[in-house]
């Protein structure tokens, strides 16, 4: 059985809020420090949230594993405490030599009282040799002044981390050729262990804010069913600026984004400094599985301002990748990607499709000759039209999508091998389920609503958030690019829903119906006024579209978008109109980029998006 840090951790924590008399006798109390310990701990291992591996930049991991046993010497509680912790944290059995037996048998009820899993403790004599010759741990390497005891007890536990002494705790071998993707998936018989300890952690940090100091006991993914699910009109509620309910008492850090634009009022996502670090180390391992490798030239053109996230995350992200990037934003031009093609052979372009498709249409038709290798999306999805002629056109070899949500940045990426609305999850950082409208989990292959945990966001936590999605989880499969693991097939916003004439169309199969067209932006919007519905259809092409082609096409293809009904010959009920529009012509948001999908005026129903 694998231990984790982030369970000693806790168990640290429970120690700081239950104290015996014997650690302050033996002046150790502030070594039981869960902030220190975790920044330590965070250090040591590039990252709590991704261990027992660790991504080295050129997309190899180095995998950790405990040494065994640590046999400890008890010549000074304090060196035979640190020596303890470091032990444990590594996952090593621990085995504590000593005169002073009372006092170790108090610490190791105290941990163990947490009641998470930790590595055995075993107390002994001090003759007893049986596990080997001891670990010396040394006197803490920190000098000056401190201004109290506990900050020097904390400084002892941040140096100890980048001792050498703890690294011999712990081997780590380099696995050639295997990506973090790839290591997880092969880590099937431990991911339930894996993904356990991530839930108690998320559970253990959620709990130290008002919203959630009630959270019940999670042990592991079976307990997720007890947990409520968290819906947005909540997030609102105590969120900032509304409330900081959801918010612990830690000092302020990090990066504040902006979500809740397209449709609403703003909301304010707090990332703590631990939080962001984690979304960047987590984003540069997928990068890699999207296609993008050392020596690639990408252009940035994702959207930024006015606080809105993509183009601040991706931009941390890249810089952490052996890869040269030029930051544009939303605004770059047409002449602006010729230029970059033309004078630093760039290859790939990272963007929303609303943007980049119109742009490279008519870079294309102004460069014959442009090329491009890469092209990386989010934000919406793309017609398998436009896939089709950014690889006839341009040659475009990869095209991935990235699945992601401002809330909590990624939950999945397609890898070159995945095509249509296919996505490699993303478990360890965002933990996705698939529920029904009632919120009970649905079999794998069935469609529902898609809940997000965030396991590794800890300020303004994400517990079972409905995102207001909707796809299926389908079992592993066999892909080209190594990784085992769920599969989540993307359907769309839960919101996506064309209801009239007591019929419903989905906005994603009008979509594909008029593909025929080239069309690559679709927008909805219905209005209802004495009795008759009307639908508006709004389309983006490249192609010079006849309305009324358009409109016969709907109507042949879709029984509630058609002129047939069963009421009298001489009742208007419905109306259908097309509109056409050049790549382009359709309104964008201006923070996010994205063209609204759907549009429902009619009473009591509000606008959606």
């Amino acid at each position: 059985m694998r231990h984790y840090p982030t369970d000693l951790l806790l168990a640290v924590e429970h120690a700081e809020r239950h104290p015996v008399e014997a650690l302050a006798e033996h002046g150790l109390t502030g070594l039981l420090n869960g902030t220190a310990l975790t920044e330590a701990l965070d250090e040591l291992f590039d990252g709590l949230g991704r261990y027992p591996w660790r991504p080295l930049p050129d997309g190899d991991v180095e995998e950790f594993a405990p040494v065994g046993t640590v046999p400890l010497d008890d010549e000074e509680p304090g060196a035979t405490l640190r020596g303890l912790l470091y032990g444990l944290a590594t996952g090593n059995r621990v085995v504590v030599r000593t005169g002073r037996r009372d006092l170790w048998l108090a610490v190791t009820g105290l941990l163990t009282g947490a009641g998470v899993p930790l590595p055995d403790v075993t107390v002994t004599d001090r003759d007893d040799r049986t596990a080997g010759p001891p670990v010396e741990v040394p006197p803490p390497r920190v000098r000056g002044a401190f201004p109290t005891e506990a900050a020097r007890r904390a400084a002892e536990l941040a140096a100890d981390a980048r001792a050498g002494w703890v690294g011999r705790l712990f081997t780590r071998d380099h696995l050639a050729g295997v990506s973090l993707a790839v290591a997880r998936g092969r880590d099937a018989a431990e991911e339930p262990g894996r993904i356990g300890a991530k839930l108690r952690y998320l559970a253990g940090r959620a709990r130290r804010t008002q919203y959630y100091r009630d959270l019940p006991a999670v042990t592991g993914r079976q307990d997720l069913t007890r947990l409520p699910i968290l819906d947005k009109a909540v997030l609102d509620a105590h969120t900032p600026p509304v409330s900081r309910d959801m918010s612990s008492d830690a000092p302020p850090s990090g990066e504040i984004l902006r979500s809740g634009a397209t449709t609403g009022e703003p909301r304010y996502i707090v990332y703590s400094l631990t939080d962001w670090s984690n979304m960047v180390r987590e984003a540069v391992p997928m990068l890699y599985g999207v296609g993008l490798e050392k020596g690639d030239r990408l252009v940035n053109a994702l959207f930024g301002g006015s606080l809105y996230g993509g183009l601040i995350t991706s931009s941390c992200e890249l810089s952490r990748m052996p890869i040269e990037c030029y930051t544009t934003g939303q605004h770059i031009t047409v002449d602006d990607l010729l230029a970059l093609v033309r004078n630093f052979s760039v290859n790939a372009v990272v963007g929303q499709p609303a943007l980049i498709l119109p742009l490279l249409r008519e870079a294309a038709a102004r460069e014959p000759d442009l090329r491009l290798e890469k092209v990386v999306y989010g934000g919406t999805a793309m017609t398998e039209t436009d896939k089709a002629w950014l690889r006839e056109r341009l040659g475009v070899r990869v095209i991935s999508s990235i699945l992601a949500a401002n809330d909590g940045a990624q939950l999945g990426y397609q890898c070159p091998g995945l095509d249509g609305t296919l996505h490699h999850l993303c478990d360890d950082y965002n933990l996705v389920e698939v529920v029904d409208e009632e919120g009970r989990p649905v079999p794998d292959g069935e469609p529902g609503h898609l809940l997000v945990t965030a396991l590794q966001k800890f300020e303004g936590p994400l517990v079972r958030y409905r995102i207001g999605d909707v796809g299926r989880v389908l079992p592993g499969r066999d892909c080209g690019c190594g990784t085992p693991g769920r599969i989540l097939e993307y359907l769309g916003r839960s919101d996506g829903l064309i209801k009239v004439k007591a019929r419903t169309v989905l906005y994603d199969e009008i979509l594909t119906a008029l593909a025929v067209f080239q069309v690559s932006r679709l927008q909805v919007e219905i209005t209802s006024s004495d009795g008759t519905d009307t639908v508006v259809v709004r389309t983006e092409s490249p192609l010079d579209l006849d309305p009324e082609k358009v409109r016969h096409l709907l109507g042949s293809e879709f029984e509630a978008l058609s002129d047939r009904h069963a009421f009298g010959d001489g009742l208007e009920v419905f109306r259908l109109l097309v509109e056409c529009h050049p790549e382009g012509g359709l309104p964008r948001n201006p923070v996010s980029g994205k063209v609204r999908p759907v549009i429902d005026r009619r009473v009591g129903s509000g606008a959606v998006s």
